[in-house]
Parts: structure tokens; C-alpha cells; sequence
């Protein structure tokens, strides 16, 4: 069992080790931009069960949850030298909303099959809540179909959090690969008055059920804010998260300016040692959970891309820091491997149309369809000046109530008729084609991150 030991994690036997790894997006918490539909989880799954039915939505999502992750890809990481994987889910697997703080046991089943399969090759796991009840941020990846984080304003989606970390904890307690929980991804309570009480709550009650486990916990404001901490919880990492702003879809050139801020080498350690700056404080271990730049097709501007990350992970290494990869597989944006065969085939029109009217936050490069956007920033410019709405302000967030939510939203009846008309077999090998078999293996990436891991070989 990992635990915390001063600025390192260790072994029971006090071997020092350094998780690096990647993130498993899209497999138990699905995002729009990494399986190519639009808008948020929830909202998807019920459009294609309203063409598909129940029963064969069911047998697209199971096969699709079977083939995203074998044996095959637990091989393939480990051998370019990785330790940890970070295994986002949603508590959707675990309790429903028609009734709440009833445990699904069947919810463990995949799980426990993925940590076992990683674990039979040396990889640690940590478990990620990545979507949590009334939605902690205000965007997709906590399947908020909205931009409001209820689960700040209610203390019943709080209690059903708490009471599912309980079971989890009771669940894996004595499993010697997971090396922890990391109880909430990227939180967004707009006042920060109530994470902090909250993780004192939580941390109590994970700690009763599981008293050995690593807690792994994030700052507010997408892990960036540790100001909310009022206490450094014993055998705990605190995270933060290190996304490069030239490394964003909308990103400029490498060295170069985005958004008007020069980006080289030297402000990707400042940004990072500002954002590990409690960790530091706290003599506490330097864990990245997530980073990794988008990619674009364009050989010259991924060529930049792979140089943000080659110089993230130097950085990281010199500062003795772990770090988790965003993310293992998608559609091709982001990861080392990108899905092909029959779904590529039959939604890669749509992916394309998404794009084009940049209806997913993730890819989008904030330009597109700006032309008839643009009367609409211009408007809330002049009329609202001083609006500037949590967390990222007011031109971000009329993107996201137009595009990510309005566009994204009437895009679903599109996405789930591409379903209709296909028989088990096809569904099955629309599943299948996320399979590592089926994959195409983004080279340039993996090289890199093989180079990197073989040549810093210390825990």
C-alpha cells in the first residue's frame, strides 16, 4: 500500500516511487470531445436509447465499456515504462438519481476489472470521481448539462458524494494497486466558502471507512486555487492540474503568444511552480493529475505541441514531480492512441460538423462561426462591461451558453440517428473499433513519452 511520506509516496517498504502515467478519459466518465458525440454524458445516453431502445443502448454501452480498455492496453503502457493510471467515473455506475444513496454493486464490475488488469502489470490505479451528483463544476466533463455547479448549492448532492466515497473506500480498502482516491475532479464552487468545509467532511468520513489509502485531492477552481485548504490532511497529495495555455486548441505558436501572453519555456515553470506553490509550502508530494496539449492534424503546429509537452515533462522531472497524461484515448485530439474502423467511418462526418461549429470546449479554437457571434460578444461587451462570470469570465462563458450547450444540445438528435437502422452486429464493431486493435497509434507521441520515461528512471 502507497502512503505519504514527507514530499515522496513510498512503498510499504519505504521504496520511494514516482507515479507517471496517463488519464483514462472517456471510458467510465464519457466526454464529449474523446468519443465524438455532443454535449454532455447524460443527455447522449437518453437520445440514443430513444432510437436504439433500452436493451440495445445497453449492449452498445457495455461493448463499448468492454473493448476501451483490455489486457492489450494495460501491456502498451506498461511497456513504455508508465506506473499509474487515473481512472475518471461517473457516479452514474454507482447510484441513480431516481434513488439516491442506493450503491449499484454491479457499478464496481469493470472497475475491478481494469484495476486488476493493470495491476497484473505493475500499474497503480487512482480512482478519479470525475462526475459527481448536482455536477462540481460548471462544464461537460462533470456531465453538467448547464453551466451552474448545483452540487454547491445542495447539501443532498453532498451527502450522496460522501456516502459513495464510503463504499468505495469499504470496497477497495485492502487493494494494494490502487494507490488512492482522488475524491473530486476539478471542483468549481464559485464563492469557495463550501469545498473547504466539505473536504473536511469527506476526508473524515473516507478516512473511517479506509484509513491506508492516499487521498489525492484537488483545488478549487479546476485544481488551480489551494487557498481553500485550512488544514494539510495526513497521508495526502494535494493535485494540481497544468494545462499549457499555447498547448489549448485555440493556442498560438510554441514559443509564441496566445491571447496576447508570451509562452515559452520559462513561463511553463513559472506557471507551474506558481500552481505547485502550496504543494511546495506544505513539504507535501508534486503530483500533476492532469495536462497534455491538444492536437490539430497540422505537422508543423503538433510539431510545437509535442515540444510543450517534451519541456513540461523536463520540468516536472527536475522538480521530482509525478504527473497523469490527459488522455489515453479519444477520437484524435488529444491521445496516444485514436479510435478508427466502423465508428470513425460512420460518425466522422459529425465529429467534423462539431468542429466546424465548435460545439465542443475542448476543441474548439473559439473562432468558429465567429461571424455571426461576434455581434453577440460585441453586445454583451458594450451593454455589460463588468460582467465577469465564474470561473473564466465573460467572453468564455458566452461561448459556452451558446456553443457548448445551445449548438451542442440541438446536435444530439443528429448524433443518436446515426444510430438507428443498425443491427447487434454492427453496434457491436461500432463498440469494437475502440479497441487497441482497431486503434491508430499516435507514433510521435508515444515515442516521446517512451524516450521520457526511459530516461528519467528514477522512482
Amino acid at each position: 500500500m502507497l502512503h505519504v511520506s514527507g514530499a515522496r509516496l513510498r512503498t510499504a517498504d519505504d521504496r520511494p516511487v514516482r507515479l507517471r502515467g496517463v488519464g483514462l478519459g472517456g471510458w467510465m466518465n464519457m466526454e464529449n470531445f474523446i468519443t465524438g458525440y455532443p454535449a454532455n454524458e447524460a443527455s447522449m445516453r437518453a437520445a440514443v436509447r430513444q432510437v436504439l431502445g433500452e436493451e440495445r443502448a445497453a449492449l452498445f454501452f457495455e461493448r463499448l465499456l468492454t473493448s476501451f480498455f483490455t489486457e492489450r492496453d494495460a501491456a502498451l503502457l506498461a511497456g513504455l515504462g508508465m506506473n499509474c493510471v487515473r481512472i475518471p467515473i461517473s457516479y452514474r455506475h454507482f447510484e441513480a438519481d431516481d434513488r439516491p444513496f442506493e450503491i449499484i454493486e454491479y457499478g464496481f464490475r469493470h472497475l475491478d476489472r481494469v484495476i486488476g488488469l493493470l495491476g497484473a502489470h505493475g500499474i497503480y490505479s487512482v480512482i478519479d470521481l470525475h462526475a459527481l451528483p448536482g455536477s462540481q463544476n460548471q462544464h461537460w466533463h462533470s456531465d453538467n448539462p448547464t453551466h451552474v455547479a448545483a452540487f454547491w448549492q445542495h447539501r443532498h448532492f453532498q451527502d450522496r458524494a460522501v456516502h459513495l466515497w464510503e463504499a468505495i473506500a469499504d470496497h477497495y480498502r485492502d487493494n494494494p494497486w490502487v494507490a488512492g482516491y482522488n475524491p473530486v475532479n476539478e471542483p468549481g464552487d464559485p464563492t469557495g466558502k463550501v469545498i473547504g468545509p466539505f473536504y473536511d467532511r469527506l476526508v473524515k468520513a473516507v478516512r473511517a471507512a479506509d484509513p491506508r489509502h492516499v487521498l489525492f485531492l484537488d483545488g478549487n477552481t479546476y485544481s488551480t486555487d489551494f487557498s481553500i485548504f485550512r488544514e494539510v490532511y495526513e497521508n495526502t497529495v494535494f493535485v494540481c492540474h497544468d494545462y499549457a495555455l499555447a498547448g489549448f486548441a485555440h493556442g498560438g505558436g510554441y514559443p509564441g503568444y496566445t491571447q496576447g501572453r508570451w509562452c515559452d519555456k520559462d513561463e511553463l515553470e513559472r506557471t507551474f511552480e506558481q500552481r505547485s506553490r502550496f504543494q511546495r509550502e506544505t513539504g507535501t508530494p508534486l503530483w500533476v493529475g492532469e495536462f497534455g496539449p491538444v492536437y490539430t492534424g497540422d505537422p508543423e503546429r503538433d510539431g510545437e505541441r509535442y515540444q510543450i509537452l517534451r519541456d513540461q515533462l523536463e520540468i516536472y522531472d527536475r522538480h521530482e514531480a509525478g504527473w497523469s497524461l490527459w488522455t489515453y484515448k479519444d477520437v484524435g485530439l488529444q491521445g496516444l492512441v485514436c479510435a478508427g474502423g466502423p465508428y470513425l467511418e460512420r460518425f466522422g462526418p459529425f465529429i467534423d460538423k462539431k468542429r466546424r461549429l465548435g460545439a465542443d470546449r475542448w476543441g474548439s479554437t473559439m473562432e468558429e462561426g465567429a461571424e455571426a457571434l461576434a455581434p453577440l460578444h460585441a453586445l454583451v461587451e458594450t451593454e455589460f462591461p463588468a460582467w465577469d462570470p465564474y470561473p473564466w469570465g465573460a467572453r468564455y462563458q458566452t461561448d459556452d451558453l451558446v456553443r457548448h450547450i445551445l449548438i451542442a444540445q440541438a446536435l444530439l438528435p443528429e448524433y443518436a440517428e446515426l444510430f438507428r437502422g443498425l443491427d447487434d452486429t454492427e453496434l457491436i464493431a461500432l463498440a469494437d473499433s475502440f479497441a487497441l486493435e482497431n486503434c491508430r497509434r499516435r507514433e510521435p507521441l508515444l515515442d516521446l513519452l517512451g524516450a521520457a520515461l526511459d530516461g528519467a528512471a528514477s522512482p
